[in-house]
């Protein structure tokens, strides 16, 4: 991948940037030598480790004028994640609406840049036990496909990354709040066919990737899963009357 002369005076803005795949991803633009803007509540040690990044604490839910001093933006990419909330219909608000570009958009189209949306594999497949965050990432996959429709006569791609089980503190945590930590654990892993979780430098490459060299994809959205929706498995939950057909003789 190139790097310096390339990037020259182009400003990436990462929203949740502080940890976790927003963390990767902000490192795999920091080693292709951009100015970085980060947002999260650990941003100060990614400003102090990664040369130009800069930590910018806001609320994505608000219109303020955060990003109105970020000039230049060449690439948007928006990894956030908010905890679920007792208020369902907050949290999809939050999630989606948090997610929609509208004080970026000035500065993308005058750059030609990119929007990249970080979206889930379980947007596309479901999961159960959890609807809100469900309904939450298929609207961001739908969301950036009608925003490459809109955005394409003034040269802005925008497409989506559709992560699987990526080791984060999040998944981390998530594990040792179940009964059996090393046991989810191991189920998470087992899902990939490759037989291991991604990596947020993963996530990260692939957003590079899109920014970059993919300059023919608009409205894409890339699965970054190990191949977890692929092939056939136990689909049936252990609680579920299951009708087997009878054999003929």
């Amino acid at each position: 991948m190139a790097t310096g002369t390339r990037y020259a005076g182009k400003v990436v803005v990462v929203t949740g940037g502080a940890r976790g795949i927003g963390a990767g991803i902000v490192r795999a633009f920091g080693e292709r030598g951009l100015k970085k803007d980060g947002g999260g509540s650990g941003g100060r040690a990614l400003e102090r480790e990664l040369p130009g990044a800069v930590f910018i604490l806001c609320d994505v839910t608000q219109e303020d004028d955060k990003m109105k001093k970020s000039n230049n933006i060449s690439f948007l990419l928006r990894p956030w994640f908010l905890r679920p909330s007792a208020d369902l219909a907050a949290w999809i608000v939050c999630e989606t609406l948090g997610t929609f570009p509208t004080l970026a958009l000035p500065h993308l189209r005058k750059s030609q840049g990119n929007i990249i949306n970080i979206s889930s594999l379980v947007g596309a497949i479901g999961q159960a036990q959890a609807v809100a965050y469900v309904a939450s990432k298929g609207a961001v996959t739908a969301m950036t496909k009608a925003l490459a429709l809109d955005e394409s006569p003034y040269g802005v791609r925008v497409n989506c990354i559709s992560p699987g089980n990526i080791w984060t503190p999040l998944w981390e945590e998530l594990a040792a709040s179940t009964p059996d930590p090393r046991a989810t654990i191991l189920e998470g892993t087992l899902a990939q066919p490759l037989g291991r979780m991604g990596q947020p430098a993963e996530v990260g490459a692939a957003a590079v990737f899109l920014a970059s060299e993919a300059n023919f994809c608009t409205g894409i959205e890339l699965f970054v899963t190990g191949g977890a929706e692929l092939g056939y498995g136990r689909k049936a939950r252990r609680s579920t009357p299951v009708d087997v057909p009878d054999i003929p003789s």
